[in-house]
This record gives C-alpha cells, sequence and structure tokens, in this order.
C-alpha cells in the first residue's frame, strides 16, 4: 500500500518572519539559500541579503556616529558652561564689597555668557548706592508670582514684568526671558536674563546654571548690603 503524501502547508509571510527573527543563524546554517534571495533596494535594482545587511549596518553606524557627536558636543559646552560658572562664583566670593559683587555678576552674565538683556535687583526700603533697587512692595506689585517658588521661571513675560525688570527700553526688545529670586533666610533681591528670541528660555531649559548662581549669590549679598530688606 502507497502512502499518501501530505500536501506542505502553505506559510503565510508573518509565519516566515516570526520563524527567522527566532532563529536568526537559518541563513547561516543554509546558506545556499542565499544567493537565491532577492530583496528590492532602488527601482530596477536587487541586492543580496547580506549586501542588505551591510548596508543597514552601515546605515545605523553613520547615525550612531552622529549621535555620538551631538553628546560630544553637548559634553563639551557643559564644561564650558561650568568653567564660566566656576570663574563667576570665586569672583563673587573673592568680593570685597557689594560694588565688586553686582560688577561680577553682570560683567560676566553679558561677557563670559554672551547674554544680551542682565538684571540684577536689589530689595531694599532705602537706596544702596549701587546697582539698581527696588522696594519690596514694589517688587510684588511689579513681578509677585515670579518671586514665588525660588525657582527659575522661564518663558514670555507680560510688558509691566519686562519693564520693572530690564526698563521700558531694553524690556520692549526682550523676547522670553528667565528670572529667579535671590532667597536665602529671607528675599534678597532677583535676577533676570533675556533674549531677543521669543523661544530662547523656554519650560527652564538651559537655566540650570542661573538658578545655581542665584543661590550662590543670595548668600553673598548679605555680607555687604546692610540695608537689604531680609524679607520671609
Amino acid at each position: 500500500m502507497t502512502e499518501e503524501r501530505k500536501e506542505p502547508v502553505p506559510l503565510d509571510s508573518e509565519t516566515v518572519a516570526a520563524y527567522l527573527r527566532l532563529h536568526p543563524e537559518f541563513f547561516a546554517d543554509h546558506d545556499e539559500l542565499i544567493p537565491d534571495l532577492r530583496i528590492p533596494h532602488l527601482p530596477g535594482a536587487a541586492v543580496s541579503l547580506v549586501e542588505r545587511q551591510v548596508k543597514l549596518l552601515r546605515e545605523r553606524n553613520i547615525e550612531m556616529r552622529h549621535r555620538l557627536s551631538q553628546l560630544m558636543d553637548v559634553a563639551r559646552d557643559n564644561d564650558r558652561l561650568f568653567d564660566k560658572t566656576r570663574r563667576l562664583v570665586l569672583d563673587m566670593l573673592d568680593a570685597t564689597s557689594l560694588e565688586e559683587v553686582i560688577s561680577a555678576v553682570e560683567d560676566s552674565l553679558r561677557h563670559e555668557f554672551k547674554v544680551p538683556f542682565v538684571s540684577l535687583i536689589l530689595l531694599s526700603d532705602n537706596p544702596t548706592g549701587v546697582g539698581r533697587s527696588a522696594s519690596l512692595a514694589e517688587a510684588h506689585q511689579a513681578i509677585g508670582g515670579l518671586l514665588s517658588g525660588n525657582k527659575s521661571v522661564c518663558g514670555i513675560l507680560r510688558p509691566q514684568e519686562l519693564t520693572f525688570l530690564f526698563g521700558k527700553q531694553e524690556g520692549a526688545k526682550v523676547g522670553s526671558a528667565a528670572v529667579v529670586s535671590l532667597a536665602h533666610q529671607g528675599l534678597h533681591g532677583v535676577l533676570a536674563i533675556g533674549s531677543p528670541d521669543p523661544l530662547h528660555y523656554k519650560n527652564s531649559l538651559g537655566t540650570l546654571f542661573l538658578g545655581y548662581v542665584a543661590e550662590v549669590l543670595a548668600r553673598v549679598l548679605p555680607r555687604f548690603a546692610t540695608p537689604l530688606r531680609s524679607a520671609r
């Protein structure tokens, strides 16, 4: 009696693909099939599986190189930013007067960090004699919402806030700003930086150094600024 031959069960493409994923060594064990494989590459052309794999690996290698290059650029930028911040902190610690503290901050932000608009306002009921100052009541009336939380506030500010921080003429040129209060055992002032680009300061991105500088500055100011209001 002759055995009846079973017809092979047809396989769909999903089943074949699933099998090859589970057995990536399949073509290594059946390399005689490789010459018969044709994978579309460009219109009117075909390449072998090995050639296709080489191309994909090359493309992934190029992509990884680009990513690595971007990471290296970010690392170099962070190194430069850290070095500038370190020098500024040392200058503030070495300052022997309120005038030297203010000059160190404003000069560094403008010339080292290349910030177009810089504002350092001290809070005092009496004029400090150097720099800009305002009373706590004036500050709360103009920028009260920016002083709470002791965190950097970034984005597009209201016209009256920009006028208080940067003055009417420069405030009209500021597209976006980052603002942080100078608070340590009381509120001593506010530090703000601005850019003509409305998207430059967005979601506190890139303002970590500003908060760090503000923390150091808030601890240095009371050493020299006895008339500063220490508001709690």
